[in-house]
């Protein structure tokens, strides 16, 4: 078998077969990409290469060679790879392979079960490899998009290795772009060169997704064959390149992982990146429901009463956006987005509601002082209830010296107003009628 395209002969090679498929590396030497793992002393490298990987996880994003390694491992360590999707596999499916494997075993033949899109078994289709996983029947490669602490049960993922791939670098592609240009049989025959500008939006558009890339190219030669063209422009990418740029999953990691840079440039007063990271999530089609929602939180969570208006204002956006709906709703997230970042920020809302639940759950039961209850009956008046509770509207200021915690919280402080905006106020106001209160102060 060979191990780069560059060894086969043209004839070998159909034009039929996905150039991304063709283009696979047969060894470690030609795999591109994820240095941090098979670089020289990388850890992985060193598994693989004195053949003692352990099953593993490899999680990443599409495109990352998580099922080229697979199969290149595969090759090094002479096993037998059976390769199968978790979207159209189920537990006999899985069964039958242990069945195999274990009969393998018994002749001192290794199995590698590959299994694409692990996340998507469920629990009883992940439980039913734990056995042949913990004695060694099989060894596991899962490939996941999503992060597998969430994805994989914990059984199964204390048994396996986590190897974290990470999206190629622009260079990466360059090289996987170059080499098929030059290596693969077809594309050489064909003649067509890539204009620089081309692989600059090629490279630009593919997300760090080797796939993506070459599909694209593949395209475009096909676009620019029926053309007539001489080389490959920008233009026939442009073309290929019929999915939106970038590897945003509403569903996956990146879209959490873009939803929290928008949060916490919300949070961290920078109005630029705000607005930067909404245009991201919009250009990507998100729900902008949730957009809102996440708004709506954050006035309350990372605002609060420093900037009352904010959370009014960010409810008033998630109403507006149910309304008038998309793509006019985008002005009303902007201009909400942008009024968050640059509001002052408290979060004494959160830590007050932390510090009090953190005193219910030392002490769930503390009872509640004798004059705060209501006398609603005789027995309750003779037992106490409601003596000595002092109205509020008879008293100076309408607040009335007394204190409403339980006795052995009575001094207790939860809300600490901070020095911004109107919660300075506040905090000045409480100041007055509690001064016996060391609001904020240590």
């Amino acid at each position: 078998m060979k191990d780069h395209p560059s060894e086969e002969s043209p004839r070998s090679v159909h034009p039929e077969i996905p150039l991304a498929e063709r283009m696979r590396p047969g060894n470690l030497d030609h795999f591109v990409g994820q240095q941090h793992l098979l670089g020289e002393d990388r850890i992985l490298r060193q598994l693989i290469e004195r053949d003692r990987l352990p099953s593993s996880i490899f999680w990443g994003e599409p495109g990352s060679g998580k099922t080229t390694l697979a199969r290149i491992i595969a090759r090094c360590s002479g096993c037998e790879l059976t390769e199968i999707s978790a979207v159209s596999s189920g537990v006999r499916d899985v069964r039958k392979v242990i069945e195999r494997a274990a009969m393998d075993k018994r002749i001192g033949r290794g199995t590698i079960l590959f299994i694409d899109e692990i996340h998507r078994f469920n629990k009883a289709q992940q439980d039913a490899l734990l056995h042949s996983v913990e004695d060694g029947t099989l060894t596991l490669i899962g490939a996941t998009t999503e992060n597998p602490s969430f994805e994989v049960i914990a059984p199964l993922l204390s048994r396996c290795r986590v190897f974290r791939f990470k999206p190629l670098s622009p260079d990466d592609i360059r090289t996987i772009i170059d080499r098929a240009l030059n290596d693969d049989p077809y594309l050489v025959n064909v003649g067509m060169k890539l204009e620089d500008a081309a692989c600059e939006a090629l490279v630009n558009h593919s997300g760090g997704d080797a796939r993506t890339a070459l599909n694209a190219l593949e395209i475009a030669v096909e676009l620019g064959q029926s053309d007539g063209a001489a080389s490959i422009s920008t233009g026939l990418i442009e073309r290929a390149l019929t999915a939106k740029p970038g590897r945003y999953d509403k569903k996956g990691d990146y879209h959490y992982d873009v939803i929290s840079a928008f949060i916490k440039s919300l949070r961290g007063s920078d109005p630029d990146a705000a607005v930067y990271w909404l245009a991201r999530m919009i250009e990507n089609g998100e729900d902008p429901l949730f957009i809102a929602r996440r708004m709506v939180i954050l006035a309350s969570e990372d605002i609060g009463n420093s900037n009352p208006t904010a959370l009014v204002l960010a409810q008033s956006c998630a109403d507006a956006i149910k309304f008038i709906g998309m793509p006019e709703g985008q002005l009303i997230l902007s201009q909400t987005a942008l009024y968050l970042a640059s509001s002052p920020k408290s979060n004494s809302s959160l830590t007050a509601l932390l510090a009090a639940k953190e005193d219910i759950k030392n002490d769930p039961d503390l009872p509640v002082p004798l004059h705060l209850r209501n006398a609603v009956t005789g027995l309750m008046k003779a037992e106490n209830y409601g003596k000595d509770y002092k109205y509020a509207h008879d008293h100076p200021g309408g607040v009335a010296d007394q204190h409403h915690l339980p006795e052995e919280l009575k001094d207790r402080i939860y809300y600490k107003p901070s020095d911004r905006g109107v919660e300075k106020t506040i905090g000045e106001r409480l100041k007055v009628w509690w001064p016996k209160k060391k609001r904020g102060e240590d």
